[in-house]
């Protein structure tokens, strides 16, 4: 992976520094409920702050479609942002952009933490246009990038102002890229990969991609449903893409071609529905049910991707082995996490996981921290894992080859 300025790297004693962060947190009755974002972000605040430098966050927050929303005010993230700090008063302009913002940037003194109205109160922030990027950047000295979340955007705020000011990658994003290119671009093998979710059709390029870096795919949840169908196996009122069978099938034979070895579940627990409390059985997989469905992968299948875990040195992970959202469907997912976890503290596993589904069913399972890193990213995780260049990235990687 091209290099990219990271923090260590810029002057900052002084200077107003744009910090891009995703604080774009829930909110509830003016509350920030989940706070996890902002407290990962703010160990690249206060580097800055002991660093005397002016500290100017951009972020943006819903979806307002380029228009002011009260309700999408970022100024309820400005007192948890304080809070994240150690009680430290972080201010807060009306706008992000003129006047205003101008007079908030013109007032810091060393040390001291604003934070900027939401930037996609402005259509020219999703639109990346040139102006808008010129109007940021004339806020600032240097900018910081700690948003990976928003790297597959190429938005003014995340690309555009790149080419403009002296860039570097802060604390999270470094952390965020240097496990990726870990785990996927030199990594130790064997190398394996757990994918899950409901439907191929929308990790077909995920898969594309893995097929060709790991040394073992283990494929999970509803779109495991959809490769078994596609070998002939009878899988009852399971969910699957039953018309994406030719698919599944040429994904087997580039997996076979690339001499990666996929693993599919060897037995599962089966309902009637997927609903709390509902009977549930662990049959063989040859032995689902005409009018039972697939929620879970069994036991034998748990025990089975351990087994191959055991035998692996690095581990990349998106997306659950089931409903693990609904007891007693959660179990599969429950015992890899606690594998992957103990793998991981025994040293054996390089383990990096990603993905709003995957952070929440290791959450559940309380072994977020096990891990040797879970990233918070959704979008740009999952388009990083599938090959794609985040427009992000690399407006950090051009801007420091222009030094």
């Amino acid at each position: 992976m091209a290099q990219f300025r990271t923090l260590d790297q810029l002057d900052v004693a002084g200077k107003r520094v744009l910090l891009r962060l995703d604080l774009n947190v829930p909110v509830k009755d003016g509350r920030v409920t989940d706070p996890t974002r902002i407290d990962r972000s703010s160990a690249t605040v206060q580097a800055l702050i002991d660093r005397d430098a002016k500290v100017i966050i951009l972020s943006h927050f819903g979806r307002p479609d380029g228009k002011r929303v009260e309700s999408m005010s970022l100024r309820p993230i400005a007192e948890a942002l304080g809070v994240a700090l150690g009680g430290r008063k972080v201010g807060f302009a009306e706008d992000c952009v003129g006047p205003v913002a101008e007079k908030a940037v013109a007032a810091l003194k060393k040390g001291e933490v604003l934070l900027l109205e939401n930037l996609r109160f402005h259509p020219g922030e999703e639109k990346n246009d040139p102006d808008f990027a010129k109007a940021l950047a004339r806020l600032g000295d240097l900018y910081v990038n700690d948003a990976f979340s928003c790297a597959h955007r190429a938005h003014a705020s995340t690309e555009g102002i790149a080419h403009l000011l002296p860039a570097a990658a802060g604390l999270l994003m470094q952390a965020e890229l240097d496990h990726l290119t870990k785990a996927l671009e030199t990594p130790q093998r064997p190398v394996a990969a757990i994918v899950g979710g409901a439907k191929v059709s929308t990790k077909l390029d995920l898969l594309g991609n893995l097929v060709r870096k790991v040394d073992l795919l283990v494929i999970g949840g509803g779109m495991a449903n959809t490769f078994l169908f596609a070998n002939g196996i009878a899988i009852g009122k399971s969910l699957a893409e039953r018309d994406m069978a030719e698919t599944a099938r040429s994904v087997l034979k580039k997996a076979r071609d690339a001499g990666c070895d996929i693993l599919l579940p060897e037995d599962a627990t089966v309902a009637a529905k997927l609903e709390p409390g509902i009977d549930s059985r662990t049959v063989d997989i040859n032995a689902v049910p005409p009018d039972q469905m697939i929620l879970d992968v069994g036991p034998r299948t748990a025990d089975a991707i351990a087994r191959r875990l055991e035998g692996c040195r690095t581990l990349v992970w998106n997306g659950p082995l089931g409903a693990f959202e609904t007891e007693p469907f959660d179990e599969g997912t429950a015992r890899l996490a606690v594998k992957v976890a103990e793998l991981t503290r025994q040293g054996r596993l390089l383990s990096v996981a990603g993905g709003g589904d995957t952070v929440a069913a290791l959450g559940k399972v309380g072994v977020v921290n096990a891990l040797t890193y879970v990233s918070t990213a959704g979008g740009a995780f999952l388009e990083w894992l599938e090959g794609k260049t985040l427009p992000g990235v690399k407006a950090l990687q051009d801007a420091a080859k222009k030094g």
